[in-house]
């Protein structure tokens, strides 16, 4: 099997992840989207999309490796139109998109996407939030190329979180290399 592993940055990979095919996309979903489909334009299609990074989370514990499958965007907000919070107006594209490969033994769940490090309550209605997983998982779904995401719970995703997230750096590469070749790739 041949991955591509996708990290928005290189310090979230450290130097675990020798040997593998890695694109750094940068922080954000406009970032994520353009560097994933620049590198599909260029050459052979990936077996697998495997989004590897950091993450906040109100429901999970620092430090833990989650496998969200379903992914909205938080920062779609166009109520005032009638349409529903993550809603993308007049696209037949679900709210909620179901897509992601699970890892047994590890726990899913809902990832808020959104173009800002939310640490508002609103990141509470989340499993997870992160900025760059839903395009990401929106882009293999409709291109139908598999896709896994693991994400290490770097912080609470509060008021603490830019203290939490600096120090997790150090052990997020180590614990997703970890988990990644626990899973087979």
């Amino acid at each position: 099997m041949k991955p591509l592993l996708v990290f928005a940055m290189k310090e979230e990979m450290k130097e675990c992840f020798e040997g593998y095919e890695v694109l750094h996309t940068h922080i954000g979903k406009v970032n994520a989207s353009y560097a994933l489909m620049k590198r599909l334009a260029q050459g052979e299609r990936p077996d697998i999309v495997i989004n590897l990074g950091t993450t906040g989370s109100r429901k999970f514990a620092s430090g833990e490796v989650v496998n969200p499958t379903r992914f909205m965007q938080r920062d779609m907000d166009v109520r005032p139109l009638g349409f529903d919070l993550g809603q993308v107006p007049f696209s037949d594209d679900p709210v909620i998109l179901h897509y992601g490969e699970e890892i047994s033994g590890l726990k899913t769940g809902l990832c808020g996407t959104g173009d800002n490090f939310d640490v508002s309550e609103e990141a509470a209605h989340y499993d997870v939030v992160d900025m760059e997983a839903y395009a990401l998982a929106l882009i293999c779904s409709r291109e139908n190329i598999p896709f896994l995401c693991l994400k290490y719970i770097s912080d609470g995703a509060d008021g603490a979180a830019h203290e939490d997230f600096n120090e997790s750096l150090k052990n997020a590469a180590l614990k997703l290399s970890d988990t990644l070749k626990g899973a087979g790739y």
